[in-house]
């Protein structure tokens, strides 16, 4: 084995810890919250030894910065990527709804740590997720301007956002209250009332 590869294989090594660390780190805020888990659970969690989540990480919030920041960048790209690949605004909100139900479905845990842990990011970590997340919600805002273009962009924001509330707040009920509903099933319908949501018109209809 050449001097290169070597190398290659400890790099992509380090690489599989780090997200196997920030893996356990969203299951174990998830479910005890960031100020309960200590830098041991997290290593016990990822098969490593607490000493040695500094080989990765600078200490427990810089878990958290990373966790979150990952997650918001992999929305912004993902979505970016939906929009560039649609033919259209009503293709192009179809393929975000669809991308962030997905995302939903399969991160709970993420959720729930942006949720009820945001506060305890440092400064600069909450400062960029935040940018992050408010250029998310913008690129919403600019396909559902294709879709209605007469409507002011603060309402294309309250419709985002509402429909984020929606999706997001889905997979918890789904996993937790009840019978747990089949994934097949709870996709599509989450879909249908996403977009429905978005498009709903600002004037409701009467019932009957």
């Amino acid at each position: 084995m050449t001097e290169s590869s070597q190398t290659t294989q400890r790099s992509q090594a380090k690489e599989n810890r780090r997200k196997a660390l920030l893996t356990a780190a969203a299951a174990l805020f998830a479910a005890d919250g960031f100020n309960r888990v200590s830098l041991e659970d997290l290593g016990a969690a990822a098969g490593v030894s607490g000493p040695a989540v500094y080989r990765h990480f600078a200490g427990k919030q810089a878990v958290l910065g990373a966790l979150l920041l990952s997650v918001s960048q992999d929305l912004l790209d993902g979505g970016r990527s939906v929009v560039a690949g649609s033919d259209g605004a009503a293709a192009a909100l179809a393929g975000l709804v669809e991308f962030h139900v997905d995302f939903a479905l399969s991160n709970p845990d993420v959720i729930r740590v942006q949720d009820q842990d945001f506060s305890n990011l440092d400064d600069d970590d909450e400062a960029e997720v935040r940018t992050l997340q408010r250029n998310y919600v913008e690129l919403w805002v600019e396909v559902l301007a294709g879709l209605l273009p007469d409507t002011d962009p603060a309402e294309l924001r309250m419709r985002a956002h509402a429909t984020f509330g929606l999706i997001n707040s889905t997979p918890h009920s789904v996993r937790n209250h009840g019978r747990r509903m089949a994934l097949k099933r709870a996709r599509p319908l989450l879909e249908s009332m996403a977009l429905a949501a978005l498009t709903a018109p600002a004037t409701p209809r009467p019932l009957g």
